[in-house]
């Protein structure tokens, strides 16, 4: 087992929840519901790829530490920070006061760009397996 990557989706996990709950009951005053929406968005792909890191953690023992499979940790865990996180401060930025960081825009598309291929090193992993 992968302990870094099961500590990290552990902790992805345990801070969307508190990011969830923040963002459904603090800010729920401070944000319209776009951007409530927009929150919730980074929310729900936090969690889909804490999961996939969890996943990640328990496959690395039958695969054998799968080159592959640390890339696509490492791949997620950076998507996780710049999807998720530029998707939270740009739904936040008003109320943050950072309406000039025009640069939080490009980062989300390399964010995504960067699960796409996480799930591919993923797929490759599991082909290399067979």
């Amino acid at each position: 087992m992968n302990y870094t990557f099961l500590k990290l989706g552990s902790f992805f996990a345990l801070l969307g929840v508190v990011l969830g709950a923040f963002g459904a009951h603090g800010l729920k005053s401070y944000l319209t519901v776009d951007q409530l929406a927009t929150f919730d968005t980074g929310i729900r792909y936090q969690f889909y790829h804490a999961l996939a890191l969890i996943l990640l953690a328990i496959l690395t023992a039958p695969m054998k530490n799968s080159p592959w499979l640390r890339n696509a940790g490492w791949l997620f865990t950076a998507g996780i920070i710049c999807f998720s996180g530029s998707i939270y401060l740009l739904a936040c930025r008003i109320f943050l006061g950072i309406e000039s960081w025009w640069w939080l825009g490009p980062i989300t598309p390399i964010g995504g760009t960067l699960f796409i291929i996480g799930w591919g090193m993923l797929f490759f992993a599991a082909i290399k397996q067979e």
